[in-house]
Order: structure tokens, then sequence, then C-alpha cells
């Protein structure tokens, strides 16, 4: 059975040492379909009374079944939430968006940021660069950007997704379809040779190539485990995407399989924060 993603959450924080208990939950509960209480308990250490808030909490969120005395399993293509997605791969991810960063030449330029973990860490690694243009349809990524006065920020509008904070829709397409920007960075929930980019919703898709059909150079930022997998929906074939920024995890077969369709690959180890 091929390990789990999981579907985006409402925007309530969680702390770290909880996303990474319920990233646990889920993963035992996947790989077993279903599970006790009792024994979700003895696994991680932790009281029945913390796991039944846990268990709550994700069902609330679509994720899983409570049961009499424990949880079953629901749905194995759902995406994680995105406020456990936060801490997941986060050192991956920071690498990933410093590559990314490094790609954007100084000077007055423009680019198009997709929603998404990874190009949050590219928008954090943009803070203060001068004269740039940003474009970009997630709620989450315009409020980084527009904390540094150097750059100018544009929020493309449309019907926003409460599990991922993105504007899609037509409204959205309309801005990315008026505009031409230097890079689009892309994120996607998977990417391979046979299907190309992909991501679960299909709304989302569409606005992302939108965005990807007027930019000169696309570039898709993905953590390892995103390598090899296609989802529901396809945002665009390998011939429309000029680079992938990804971290050694990734399958370095599939990774030479997309090299042969004509995508630069750039592979960087994480490094810690310091």
């Amino acid at each position: 059975m091929s390990k789990r993603s999981y579907a985006q959450a409402d925007p309530r924080a969680v702390s770290a040492k909880r996303s990474d208990r319920m990233r646990a939950v889920l993963s035992i509960i996947h790989d077993s379909e279903s599970v006790s209480l009792p024994a979700l308990a003895r696994d991680l250490g932790v009281s029945s009374a913390t796991l039944r808030r846990d268990l709550a909490a994700l069902e609330e969120q679509g994720l899983l079944v409570r049961t009499h005395g424990g949880a079953r399993a629901l749905d194995t293509e759902s995406e994680l939430p995105v406020r456990l997605r936060d801490t997941q791969f986060h050192e991956a991810k920071r690498s990933i968006g410093q590559q990314a960063a490094a790609m954007v030449p100084p000077g007055p330029y423009a680019i198009a940021l997709s929603g998404g973990t990874t190009t949050a860490e590219l928008a954090r690694a943009l803070r203060g660069r001068a004269e740039l243009t940003i474009v970009t349809n997630a709620l989450t990524i315009a409020m980084e950007c527009a904390t540094s006065p150097q750059s100018k920020v544009i929020m493309a509008g449309g019907l926003v997704r409460s599990k991922s904070f993105e504007a899609v829709g037509p409204i959205a397409e309309s801005i990315f379809h008026s505009i031409t920007v230097g890079t689009a960075f892309i994120g996607v929930d998977g990417i391979s040779a046979d299907g190309g980019t992909t991501t679960h919703d299909e709304t989302e898709a569409r606005t992302n190539n939108a965005m990807v059909t007027n930019a000169r150079r696309v570039v898709v930022v993905a953590d390892g485990s995103k390598i090899g997998q296609v989802r529901f929906a396809k945002v665009a074939d390998l011939d429309q995407v000029d680079d992938l920024i990804t971290d050694p995890s990734a399958d370095a077969t599939e990774l030479e399989l997309i090299e042969r369709a004509g995508v630069k690959i750039h592979v960087v180890e994480p490094v810690s924060e310091r």
C-alpha cells in the first residue's frame, strides 16, 4: 500500500508536537485500516483523552472515521491538512525554496507563485528583494510577501478554497492570462514522467495551468515525496516545465525519466536551521 498523503485542513493553528502526533495517528490508521484507542495510546505514549481530542479533530477534517473504541481509515487519496503539512519535510522544503530564490535574477523582474508550503518557503527566501513583482493566488503567500516593502505584490482573486487558502476559478485564471511573468514557480501534489504535474483539485489545476501558460520559464518545486506520484487533476505536461527542484529523497529512477523528458533537475540537500 502506497504511503498516504492527506488533505488540507481548516486554518486553526496546530503545534508542531501535535502535528507530529496527528500524522503518526494517520499513518498507523492507514497502515492498519483500523485501530483501537488503547493500541494508539500504547504506540504513541499519550493518554486516551489526548487521543480522543486528536481523533475528533481529524474526523472533523474528513481524514478518518471514529468508531466505538478507536478509528478507521476513510480516504487513502486525500491531502495532508495544510497546518499539518507546515512541519512535514520542513528542512527539505526550506532548502528547495532557497534554491528557487537563487534562480530569480536581480533587477526588475516578475514571478508567479502558486500556493503550497514549498512555495511559501520560496516567498520567505525572497524577503527584501528589490524591484520584484510577485503575482500569486495564495492568501498565505500574499501575506508573507506583503511584509516586504521592497516588493510589489499582486493578488489574483477568485473563489477561495478553504482547504488550501488559494483563489481559484475563472477570475484568477483571467488575471494570469492577462499578464506575462519571467518565471512561474509551481507547487504540485505529484510529478512523474507518465502523468506530468498533477494536483488533487481540478479547479486548482486549471488555475495553475493559466499561471504556467503565460510564464517564460516554469519551475516546479516539490519535495521527494511528490516525485513519481500522479494525482487526480493535471496541471501541465512536462514539455511545459523547464526545471524541477527537489531533495535527495526523490526516487532516482523517476528523476532520470523526468530529465529525459527535457526537464532540468536540481537536487538540493536539506539544511538545518541554526
